[in-house]
């Protein structure tokens, strides 16, 4: 718990600092995951950054992606997630449900997912994530999140790595106490990179042989 405390008070003694640039939240040099934080004009809450250098290939990542079922395994606390409708290889929407902290009640989302495949000039793969609350009618009492918003980066390196660079916007509707934004968001995009790390290392993403929908190029040709 202490360690908590003091993690809430640094992020709260950055509010002075945020504006629209980005300023340092945390270095984890040990996992190579950075995170990052700013207050845009006009949002309600914080905005995020992280990049990270993880172990593992672009198309592991993409593959637990794409596994909609399985977002409670490694994902910022999610109690159930699927997949709601594929629309072409490349768009999707899918629905979770997030336990909130401290007592407060339990959100859903639904998000708009589409991908942005690497070709010969772009050799990162993109994943750019809206929420679309109006996309299903309300399921009280979990609160339904106006955004969740997101772009992450997935870029293939030498060596058996990959960088992933993700920003966005997270609004979880509702009434939240201060304390629980700020936790929230200081421990939530570093927890999703970890989950992230560990899930890629996994055999049946990493050693996975069926067809993606989508071609991931390998960075040493």
């Amino acid at each position: 718990m202490a360690h908590a405390a003091n993690d809430e008070n640094e992020l709260d003694e950055l509010q002075g600092k945020l504006g629209n640039e980005w300023v340092q939240v945390k270095n984890d040099r040990l996992r190579n995951i950075k995170t990052f934080a700013k207050q845009e004009d006009g949002k309600r809450y914080r905005s995020f950054k992280v990049e990270a250098e993880l172990e593992g290939t672009a198309e592991a990542g993409a593959r637990v992606l794409l596994d909609f079922e399985n977002y409670r395994k490694w994902y910022w606390e999610v109690l159930d997630s699927k997949l709601l409708r594929k629309v072409s290889a490349t768009e999707y929407y899918m629905y979770m449900v997030h336990r909130a902290p401290g007592g407060l009640p339990n959100r859903d989302v639904i998000l708009h997912a589409s991908v942005e495949p690497q070709s010969k000039t772009q050799k990162s793969l993109t994943l750019r994530v809206k929420a679309v609350p109006d996309f299903t009618e309300p399921k009280p009492p979990l609160v339904r999140m106006p955004a969740e918003d997101m772009t992450v980066k997935f870029t293939p390196l030498p060596g058996n790595k990959v960088q992933v660079e993700a920003e966005g916007y997270i609004d979880p509707g509702g009434k939240v106490p201060t304390w629980a934004i700020n936790f929230i968001q200081r421990s939530a995009p570093y927890s999703v990179m970890v989950g992230l790390q560990r899930m890629i290392r996994l055999d049946e993403y990493a050693k996975a042989r069926t067809p993606l929908p989508f071609t991931i190029l390998d960075p040493n040709n």
